[in-house]
């Protein structure tokens, strides 16, 4: 090979060794043994979820009155804006009371009259039992007469003595049928004046009905909190109730819950229950408001499983307390509880 070609060959090898060295050293910095993690660190946890509803430790529902006396449907007069806080004591709702002011005032009058028919017997009878009196003093004096006659009789002619004796049998008869008949006379009025007094208290309790039934017209809270509209139908449709409508008895008009102890009522099937420990912490996120999560514990559980037809899984109803309360909490809304459990170890304690 001639000088000139070797010497080229031999100055492009040294230019390109120290680019080739290069690439080895990386594959060998890549090829060092990774440090492996802590397997206390590395291991995993189990996580359990299960989907309930939220519902208020403490909860009321107002219905529409019974009335006694009053059929058909009731006029709503006021309502409580929906979402309004309540104190126990505060008028709710109230409903027309135009029909049982005319009934009260029916009653009433016919209370006084019957106490001034009740006062006029009772005077009358004192009356007739004078006048029962006088009458059979009167007969006593009459027999007392005749048999002081009958005492003449060894002086007086036949005639005369058979007079006498027919006017003591007379007498003596009289005074007879007047004790008796005074006794079933005093009886007749006593029972006459009884029905009056009857009659006349069925009516005072017809004044207390109606006043019964104007206090249960005005509803008021029986606990401090907040106040939710019930779905009512309304022209075909459900509908919040309205001051106005004519609503009928019984139906449900608003509920009352306690929003500071607000809990989650769930289902868990029979697998996860061994899961719930007494006290054990979770976390409860609302589908409503997907951001929101709050910290619960473990109450309860029932007692007793249940299973949907076709299906061998059993449930139990596990109930959760909120730690922590939210404006966003209402009843109804749907939740899912998540429950931590860490991997590989059992869970310690039992359901409670």
């Amino acid at each position: 090979m001639p000088y000139d070609l070797r010497a080229v060959v031999t100055a492009l090898a040294l230019f390109l060794a120290p680019g080739c060295g290069r690439p080895i050293s990386r594959v060998s910095e890549a090829a060092e043994p990774v440090t492996q993690p802590d397997p206390a660190e590395s291991q995993g946890k189990s996580e359990i979820r299960i989907t309930g509803l939220i519902q208020a430790a403490h909860s009321v529902k107002i219905v529409v009155p019974q009335i006694q006396g009053q059929f058909g449907n009731m006029t709503l007069t006021r309502l409580i804006p929906n979402g309004s806080r309540v104190k126990e004591g505060d008028l709710i709702a109230a409903f027309d009371p135009a029909t049982q002011l005319d009934a009260a005032r029916d009653a009433k009058a016919k209370f006084e009259d019957l106490s001034h028919q009740v006062a006029q017997k009772a005077a009358e009878n004192r009356a007739n039992e004078e006048k029962r009196m006088v009458d059979l003093r009167q007969a006593e004096g009459d027999q007392l007469k005749a048999e002081l006659e009958l005492q003449k009789g060894p002086v007086l002619s036949e005639i005369d003595r058979l007079q006498s004796e027919g006017k003591a049998q007379g007498a003596r008869t009289r005074v007879a049928a007047l004790k008796e008949s005074t006794v079933f006379r005093r009886k007749a009025d006593a029972a006459a004046l009884r029905i009056l007094e009857l009659q006349r208290d069925r009516q005072k309790i017809a004044i207390q009905r109606t006043e019964d039934n104007l206090k249960r017209l005005e509803i008021h809270a029986p606990l401090s909190g907040m106040v939710v509209h019930e779905l009512l139908p309304r022209a075909g449709t459900l509908g919040k109730a309205q001051e106005g409508d004519q609503i009928f008895r019984g139906y449900p008009l608003a509920s009352i819950f306690d929003p500071s102890q607000m809990l989650v009522r769930c289902s868990i099937n029979e697998p996860d229950v061994m899961a719930l420990v007494a006290n054990s912490k979770v976390t409860v996120h609302l589908d409503a408001y997907p951001d929101l999560m709050l910290p619960a514990h473990f109450v309860s559980a029932s007692p007793v499983a249940s299973s949907g037809l076709g299906t061998p899984i059993k449930t139990f109803v596990a109930v959760f307390g909120l730690d922590k309360s939210d404006p966003h909490l209402l009843p109804d809304l749907s939740a899912a509880v998540v429950l931590i459990v860490p991997g590989g170890t059992a869970p310690a304690g039992g359901v409670k």
